[in-house]
């Protein structure tokens, strides 16, 4: 275990690095710089070579990326170009919306897609499985955005019921947390649910028709013995790859969803970093996001060996 959490760590660096070489190279060939976005195209020469000067902008971009990477090491990456605010702490106040939005996302989608995909697979070929796979389908076909505006249109406009846009802490207020991240956890998670279900019906009917769930069933095991404790455990590999991945998709994925709601999440924050041409934000952001999605790989793998005994990492 130890080895491989070490190669995988040795693994997880080159990635970062070459993720952050990417990032940093290519935000650059965007047209449009960031001193002209910010104060306008009426600025002297003399104006500009002060702040291009003062920014570091000077300098080749090998040397902008040593210091960059070498200041992000001690957790610094950074003022923001535009509000001249550390970008670690806007990082920091924008990831409790993202996470909470991800994290109700990700239960909205497993409380619908595992057990719709566990009784499509053990009522397999009936009307029940048809109706669980159409419903599927179409939660892949549907765009988030677009969801987002039906739900906005139904539930906030038509109904009253929630709020159109923005967040609220749970430090604040519980119901109005809950209330805030309803609509756009439903509009992020019904894509999710669907591919849950879809996978989880495959790998239920595989392990359904496997050896050791029919002797169980001749042992006398109850019918939901038989499905829970032994295929669904052994279903469960190919279900979480699924969950662990779409949970980094989810952090990126949230972007589009953060600002039809206007949630002051990660996402938004990108998006800000994009258009003004910031790029300590946009470094930082795309950063964070990468980290993020090698974490989570890396617990999904070692979830593997809870769910299966027979998987052993040496």
């Amino acid at each position: 275990m130890f080895r491989y959490l070490v190669g995988r760590l040795v693994s997880a660096v080159g990635v970062i690095i070459l993720v952050s070489l990417l990032v940093f190279t290519i935000i650059r060939l965007i047209p449009g710089d960031p001193i002209t976005i910010l104060l306008g195209e009426n600025l002297t020469d003399e104006a500009r070579d002060r702040l291009v000067k003062e920014w570091g902008l000077d300098d080749s971009i090998i040397v902008q990326y040593l210091r960059w990477a070498g200041h992000m090491l001690t957790g610094d990456f950074g003022a923001s170009i535009r509000t001249q605010d550390a970008v670690a702490g806007l990082l920091v106040d924008r990831i409790p919306a993202t996470v909470s939005l991800a994290a109700l996302s990700l239960t909205i989608a497993v409380l619908i897609g595992v057990p719709s995909g566990v009784i499509a697979a053990y009522r397999a070929n009936s009307a029940f499985d048809g109706m669980a796979m159409l419903t599927a389908m179409l939660g892949l076909c549907i765009p988030s955005f677009w969801l987002s505006l039906l739900l906005i249109l139904l539930f906030s406009i038509k109904l009253n019921w929630l709020p159109v846009s923005g967040y609220v802490s749970p430090t604040e207020s519980i119901s109005g947390w809950i209330q805030h991240l309803i609509l756009p956890a439903l509009a992020l998670g019904a894509g999710l649910a669907a591919s849950i279900s879809r996978m989880t019906r495959s790998a239920m009917l595989d392990a359904l028709s496997q050896d050791y769930v029919r002797t169980a069933r001749a042992k006398g095991l109850t019918e939901r013995t038989a499905l829970f404790a032994h295929a669904l455990r052994n279903a469960m590999l190919p279900i979480i790859t699924v969950i662990g991945l779409q949970l980094g998709f989810l952090l990126g994925g949230a972007i589009v969803v953060e600002e039809v709601f206007a949630m002051p999440g990660i996402g938004r924050l990108l998006i800000f970093g994009i258009s003004n041409r910031d790029y300590p934000l946009i470094q930082g952001v795309v950063m964070i996001f990468a980290v993020s999605f090698i974490v989570i790989n890396l617990l999904v793998d070692l979830l593997y060996s809870v769910f299966d005994p027979r998987v052993r990492y040496s």
